[in-house]
């Protein structure tokens, strides 16, 4: 007890957990306010349901957890990717809840062209190799579509570059899809342009058009870097109208330029592209339409020249009509004749066939066997199949009788009984394990209750109000208590207040506390 009672007058300051965490979160912010930390992104899955965005940055020896909050996500020009080697700027804290450290970042900006190229060259391997830049797979452009839709910023001159110029060489309708073409959210934009384009009905109130003209003007590596956005690649590969490409200059080149189904040097390029010269197309349809006119005449006449040659060689129409009026006149000649034979012959038949009355009796008499016979083998066949249905009605009945049914009904009592017992059985078990479950918890209650605590010597010590006092601290002179033993309670009163040291940990159900100079009753 000696030992015990110097141990807690030492003078060594003894600190809570909380009051450690928030010196280490001073210090460290204090010290570390503003940081630029390079390493390559570790873990990052995209911005979480909150908007927030947790990952780390690593090097070969060190990893460092980062977390960028849903405010400056938005203002970030590109968007972060898993192993993409950036420069973050910001400021390092703790979290206390974990005991670790972490960057908040306020700036995110690749580390160089050189990193960023790398990732376009993977981004490019990946896409190849499934064949997106296959030029078996890209489609022919129409030759004169009726709808153009361009994907583009609607402020900028690249927009009334391509109007003008389509306006210039062919009038048509231009549906202008307007996305941010710089940025984080330029990728994503473009993507939704391209798939709404797509999603449109040929027969809808916004006809679909039947070509695509994505367009940018020119810039750097990072102003071009939202047309290298995979998902965007892909949508323009899986799109069913066909794609221009007219981002940057001729110089620049991006995945859009290698998926899509034509790359134009220009945005200007990617208009005349689209769409020819009308002035040419009149000409050429003029010009074809003499041609086709100067081809009918000619076709016309030489068929009228065939025709006249073909009528001078037929013969004239009493020529072809002299045989067939000779042989209607003989025809004519011989009708009257063959008439008067014909009606002789059929006069002379009539009269060789004699009507009389035992002809007519022989008739009847043969209909009359004839019906005899009928009924007679009607009658045989009738009674045949009453004496057919009667046996098999006969066999039938022998084979009905209760006896089946009586077995099936005693199998079945037999089967419900056993069930019965089951059911007896399993009921008896369930409330014995029950029963066995219920001993259990009232076991665990009691080892878990407050009571055992209290037989074991202790006392629950409550100020007038019945709230518990976890602390001599919290005891003030003359204050009314209730001790509650484990047998029953006991009303006390304080004499004296405690003294009140620094805070040392101590369980809060105990009557007397060491190094506690006053006596609680």
């Amino acid at each position: 007890m000696s030992e015990a009672a110097s141990e807690s007058r030492t003078n060594a300051t003894e600190y809570t957990v909380s009051e450690i965490s928030g010196a280490l979160k001073r210090t460290v912010e204090d010290v570390f306010g503003n940081v630029r930390v390079r390493g390559e992104i570790s873990g990052y899955r995209g911005p979480h349901s909150s908007g927030h965005a947790y990952f780390a940055l690593k090097d070969d020896r060190a990893r460092l957890d980062a977390v960028v909050w849903k405010g400056t996500m938005s203002r970030l020009k590109f968007r972060p990717e898993e192993g993409m080697e950036v420069i973050a700027t910001g400021k390092l804290t703790t979290y206390p809840g974990k005991s670790n450290y972490q960057i908040v970042i306020d700036n995110l900006e690749p580390a160089g062209a050189g990193a960023l190229m790398a990732l376009l060259e993977e981004r490019k391997r990946r896409l190849q190799a499934e064949g997106l830049f296959d030029a078996g797979r890209k489609r022919r452009l129409p030759f004169m579509p009726r709808v153009i839709g361009v994907v583009t910023s609607p402020t900028g001159s690249v927009i009334r570059d391509i109007i003008h110029r389509i306006k210039d060489r062919f009038p048509l309708h231009v549906l202008v899809w307007p996305v941010r073409v710089q940025g984080e959210t330029s990728g994503v934009e473009v993507t939704n342009a391209v798939t709404g384009f797509n999603a449109l009905a040929w027969d809808g109130s916004i006809q679909r058009p039947d070509l695509l003209i994505v367009a940018r003007g020119g810039g750097s590596l990072e102003d071009l870097w939202g047309f290298n956005d995979e998902a965007l690649a892909r949508a323009v590969a899986a799109s069913g109208i066909p794609v221009i490409s007219a981002v940057g200059h001729e110089t620049d080149w991006t995945l859009i330029d290698l998926v899509a189904d034509v790359r134009a040097p220009t945005p200007t390029g990617a208009a005349e592209i689209a769409v020819p010269v009308k002035a040419d197309l009149e000409a050429t349809l003029a010009s074809l339409g003499a041609r086709l006119k100067a081809a009918v005449l000619r076709n016309f006449e030489r068929k009228r020249q065939a025709a006249r040659a073909a009528a001078r060689a037929l013969p004239s129409p009493d020529q072809l009509l002299a045989l067939p009026r000779r042989r209607l006149d003989e025809a004519t000649s011989r009708l009257g004749r063959g008439l008067s034979v014909s009606v002789d012959r059929k006069r002379a038949r009539l009269q060789g066939q004699r009507l009389t009355p035992a002809t007519l009796s022989r008739r009847m008499n043969e209909a009359r066997t004839l019906t005899g016979r009928d009924l007679a083998r009607a009658q045989a066949a009738f009674f045949a199949i009453v004496r057919e249905r009667r046996a098999r009605f006969a066999r039938t009945a022998t084979r009905l009788s209760p006896a089946p049914i009586a077995r099936r009904q005693k199998l079945q009592a037999d089967t419900l009984a056993a069930l019965a017992r089951r059911q007896d059985r399993v009921i008896s078990l369930r409330l014995e394990r029950l029963r066995g479950q219920l001993s259990q918890a009232e076991r665990l209650l009691t080892t878990l209750s407050h009571k055992a605590v209290l037989a074991r010597g202790f006392a629950l010590v409550k100020d007038a109000d019945g709230a518990v006092i976890k602390q001599a601290a919290d005891v003030a002179s003359g204050m009314a208590l209730s001790l509650e033993f484990a047998d029953g309670t006991a009303d006390a009163v304080a004499t004296s207040g405690a003294a009140r040291p620094k805070p040392v940990a101590r369980p809060a159900t105990k009557t007397k506390e060491p190094g506690n100079q006053g006596s609680l009753f």
